[in-house]
C-alpha cells in the first residue's frame, strides 16, 4: 500500500509551483484517519495502479511456500499476495480495515477453483486488535502496511498481536520504504505532476501530488490530486506514512520480545544499504520474553 508514483519513477516527475492545502499536524497522523483509509476506498483503481508491482508478491509467496503455511497477512487488501499463496496451496487468513478492499478480493475468489477458494479466510478488522483462535507458522505485512500505524503505542498494540498469533518458532516478515531525503524533504508549497493516465470509470486524467513531512510526528502527507480531461470536478486523497526509521525499528522490535532479526533490502535477501528503497524485516518472538502488551 503506497502513492501512484512509486520512487523509482520520482526522477520523471515535472515540477510545478502550486500551494499546499493543507498541513500534517493536527489533521493526518492517527491510525483509521483520512490518511490511511482513503487511498484504499477505490480498489479499482489501487488494483490498476500496482498491477505492475510483482517482486513483493513472489518473494512472500517462496516464504509461505516454504513455512508450508498457514499464514497470517495484515493488510491484505485485494489479495495481490494472498492470492498467489492461496494458488501455491498454501493457507492464507487475510485481515484488512477496508470493507470496499475485502468486498473486492472476495469478488475475484469468486472466480477462482474451489480448491484456491477453501484456502482463504478474510477478516474485517483493525490489525492492532483483531483476535484469531489460530496460530500460523508466517505472519506477513506486506507493501508498506505498518507505515498506517503512527505511534509507539500502535506499533505495541500490533506487536502484541502478532506475539499471539504466531506458532513457536514462526517469523514475522514485514516491508516498509527506508525513509529518503527526496521525500522528506521536498517543498510542500510545489506539486509533482506526472503522465496522464486512464483512471477507472473516469477516463484520462491528469494526475499531481505533493509531499509534506512533519519531522516531529515522522508523518509523510502526500496529496493525490486527479484532474479529470472529461471536464469533471477534480478530487484529491490523502495518504500518510510513519516514518520507520532502521534503528528505531531494531529498538521497538527489541524491545516488545522480538529477536532474530534480518534486514534485507528490496525483496532480494541481500543485506539492506542506505540506497534501498524497501526495508524486508524479519524477526521471531524471543522464547520467554514478554511484549509490553503482553
Amino acid at each position: 500500500m503506497a502513492a501512484r508514483v512509486r520512487r523509482e519513477g520520482r526522477s520523471q516527475l515535472r515540477d510545478g509551483v502550486s500551494p499546499g492545502t493543507e498541513s500534517v499536524r493536527g489533521t493526518y497522523g492517527r491510525a483509521g484517519d483520512a490518511g490511511a483509509t482513503e487511498h484504499y476506498e477505490d480498489p479499482a483503481y489501487y488494483d490498476q495502479a500496482y498491477a505492475d508491482r510483482v517482486e513483493d508478491v513472489r518473494y512472500y509467496v517462496r516464504l509461505g511456500v516454504a513455512a508450508r503455511g498457514p499464514v497470517l497477512e495484515y493488510g491484505v487488501g485485494t489479495g495481490r499476495v494472498a492470492l498467489e499463496l492461496a494458488r501455491a496451496s498454501v493457507a492464507v487468513t487475510g485481515v484488512d480495515i477496508s470493507k470496499a478492499m475485502l468486498a473486492r478480493f472476495r469478488e475475484k475468489l469468486a472466480t477462482e477453483p474451489a480448491s484456491v477458494r477453501k484456502r482463504v479466510a478474510l477478516v474485517q478488522g483493525d490489525m492492532r486488535r483483531v483476535a484469531l483462535r489460530s496460530r500460523f507458522s508466517l505472519v506477513i505485512a506486506p507493501f508498506n502496511t505498518l507505515q498506517h500505524l503512527y505511534d509507539r503505542k500502535d506499533m505495541e498494540q500490533f506487536l502484541a498481536r502478532v506475539r499471539r498469533h504466531l506458532a513457536p518458532r514462526g517469523r514475522l516478515v514485514f516491508d516498509v520504504l527506508l525513509p529518503h531525503a527526496d521525500y522528506l524533504g521536498a517543498d510542500p508549497n510545489r506539486k509533482f505532476g506526472a503522465p496522464r493516465f486512464r483512471y477507472p470509470g473516469r477516463g484520462l486524467v491528469r494526475y499531481r501530488e505533493r509531499f509534506e513531512y512533519d519531522a516531529l510526528s515522522q508523518v509523510l502527507l502526500m496529496d493525490l490530486e486527479f484532474h479529470p480531461e472529461s471536464g469533471e470536478p477534480g478530487f484529491k486523497t490523502p495518504l500518510t506514512h510513519r516514518q520507520w526509521f532502521p534503528q528505531e525499528l531494531e529498538a521497538l522490535l527489541h524491545y516488545n520480545g522480538f529477536g532474530d532479526l534480518l534486514i534485507s533490502q528490496n525483496f532480494t535477501g541481500v543485506a539492506a544499504t542506505s540506497d534501498a528503497e524497501s526495508l524486508v524485516v524479519s524477526c521471531r518472538p524471543i522464547p520467554g520474553a514478554r511484549g509490553k502488551n503482553a
